[in-house]
């Protein structure tokens, strides 16, 4: 009973508590299961930047691992080879897959996109390999 009692006023004290006085919790913006990832004993992490001004898009290319975007602001519109194109907006984020042909544009006309990379791979993999 007394267990109840304290849990009961535990709850209550973190309910009635300001903002600043409670505990930071995460938002959850992707949980999603992939394959591809590196499996040695070292892994490399890399947290990118990318701004992609009106109209520009990226070069066609791979990755050997799958990629994480987090975007910030604009809407980026991903073309991956065999699947319809998603547009992603700010907010939102979505994994590229490994070994699978790809390009990303920006299709605004007064809009850039800026958006947040996670890449984890082998040392010393590059980001990514373009196909000429």
């Amino acid at each position: 009973m007394r267990t109840m009692i304290l849990a009961g006023s535990l709850l209550l004290a973190w309910a009635a508590a300001p903002a600043a006085a409670q505990p930071a919790r995460p938002d959850p913006v992707l949980r999603e299961t992939v394959e591809g990832m590196p499996r040695g004993e070292r892994q490399e992490i890399q947290v990118l930047t990318a701004n992609i001004a009106p109209g520009q898009s990226t070069v066609f290319h791979t990755h050997r691992f799958p990629v994480t975007v987090y975007m910030l602001e604009g809407t980026f519109t991903l073309e991956m080879e065999g699947r319809p194109p998603i547009a992603v907006r700010a907010g939102q984020s979505f994994v590229e897959p490994p070994n699978v042909r790809m390009t990303g544009h920006n299709r605004s006309a007064s809009e850039p996109i800026r958006l947040v990379i996670f890449y984890v791979g082998d040392p010393g993999t590059p980001f990514l390999d373009p196909i000429h």
